[in-house]
């Protein structure tokens, strides 16, 4: 897990960027395939929450929602993250990469604002990527 904070050309802070990611022992298909499922959609946007298509909104009965921002089978997820209404926009990206016979789960939560609780947030990410492998 790390956590890094960017800025922008202006030198504006963007906010900070927590990663978290993880080796599992499933092949990159078998891996999509349970992040597609319906428990995966859950593991990663809450309870409610499914993936969809480029644009599609995502709600979850957590009060976080969203909209899918980018869908790239066997590659990567990438979505717009709100923690609830009125709060700031934030961008989630899931990506997977083959690692032997296994599978890199790598999540980036970026654009977090400083006052977010930061290690909760790596927890939620860990937290899915473990759902995610025990489905």
């Amino acid at each position: 897990m790390t956590i890094q904070t960017g800025s922008d050309t202006q030198g504006e802070t963007q906010g900070t960027t927590v990663t978290v990611s993880q080796v599992v022992s499933k092949s990159l298909k078998e891996t999509w395939k349970l992040i597609v499922s319906k428990e995966g959609n859950e593991a990663l946007l809450g309870k409610g929450g499914i993936i969809g298509d480029k644009g599609d909104e995502w709600h979850s009965e957590e009060g976080t929602f969203g909209v899918i921002r980018s869908y790239h089978p066997l590659e990567q997820i990438r979505f717009y993250w709100y923690a609830a209404e009125g709060a700031p926009k934030t961008v989630v990206e899931v990506v997977l990469s083959a690692d032997g016979e296994g599978t890199l789960i790598t999540i980036s939560h970026q654009r977090v604002p400083a006052y977010f609780d930061q290690t909760k947030l790596a927890n939620r990410w860990q937290a899915a990527i473990d759902n995610i492998v025990a489905l």
